[in-house]
Parts: structure tokens; sequence; C-alpha cells
């Protein structure tokens, strides 16, 4: 079977790539790297999992509620993004541009979708349906980490983009079924 590759379509992916490296620029300042790599590291996945382990004891009812839909949509998109990651292959930016390298350690071999801005939309999404005062907290967190990704030459903008669809796709739609 062939695989449906974003690169298939060349001056769609010239522009992503054009993008990503424009992005990548930013990380000749080494204080942006730093930054941008530890938001980077706080969305490997760690910080959820505690928050979704906070929640009962800190939101009662609501917060197991949320805490419950937190964790079986992130296992839906975990299940979902390994599928298309694989199935996609991209390479990363970092291993297909030059002159663009990876900022920070990259958790897996392809690029497509952004599992970090897949999950950090979905969970962000649900926190604040549950927490509307915490969206203050959790969007500007999210759409940082969404631009790390880029930025640190671990994602094309298209990566992010879809993660980002995917994961309020994912969100809304556990609204209308749990």
């Amino acid at each position: 079977m062939s695989r449906l590759r974003p690169d298939a379509y060349p001056s769609w992916a010239e522009r992503d790539s054009s993008v990503a490296r424009w992005m990548h620029g930013a990380s000749t300042r080494d204080w942006v790297v730093r930054v941008l790599d530890a938001v980077s590291r706080i969305g490997d996945g760690w910080v959820w999992y505690i928050v979704i382990l906070a929640l009962p004891w800190f939101g009662r009812e609501s917060g197991t509620a949320c805490a419950i839909r937190m964790a079986i949509v992130g296992l839906v998109d975990l299940t979902l993004y390994l599928i298309i990651k694989r199935w996609i292959a991209r390479p990363r930016p970092c291993r297909a541009i030059p002159g663009v390298r990876a900022c920070s350690r990259p958790l897996d071999e392809y690029s497509f979708p952004s599992g970090h801005t897949l999950h950090s939309v979905a969970f962000s999404v649900i926190i604040t349906v549950y927490y509307p005062v915490l969206a203050v907290v959790v969007w500007p967190f999210t759409l940082l980490l969404a631009l790390s990704r880029v930025v640190l030459g671990l994602h094309y903008p298209s990566d992010v983009i879809v993660g980002a669809l995917i994961g309020a796709l994912m969100a809304g739609i556990s609204f209308n079924l749990l």
C-alpha cells in the first residue's frame, strides 16, 4: 500500500518546509531554545498525567468527570496518533531540511501529526469546558507548545495544525458521546 504523504504535493510541501525553516531561525538564540525546550518537555505528557490524577481531589465530582474524559480522550488520541504517524511516516524537518537541526530530543521517528499539540489541544478543550477560568493558563501553554515543536526543528507547521485539529475534534466528539 502506498502511503499518503504530505510531501506528495510538492508546492504545499515546499511552503511547509519554507515556513518551518523560517520559524527554526528563532533557534539561533540560546534563551529561545532553553525556554521552548522546557515547554516541549512539559508537554511530553507527564504534566497532563499529574493533572488527570489530581483533578478528582481538587474538583470533586466535576474533577472526576473531567479526569475520566481526559483519560479516555487521551487513550483514543494516542491510538489514532500512532496509526496516522506510522501510516504517513513523514520524516521530521531536522532530518529532511538542510540547516534545520533538532534542538530537542524527539520522542519518535516521524513528524506527522504533532502528538504534543494533538494532546495539548484535546486536554485544553476539555479543561476549558469544565473549568473556564483555567483557559488563561492552558491555552497560552498550548500555543507556546505548538510553536516550540516547529521552532525546535521537530515538526512542520502542518504537523502542528493537523494535530490541533484532531485534538479539538476528538475532544468535541467526546462531549457528544460520553
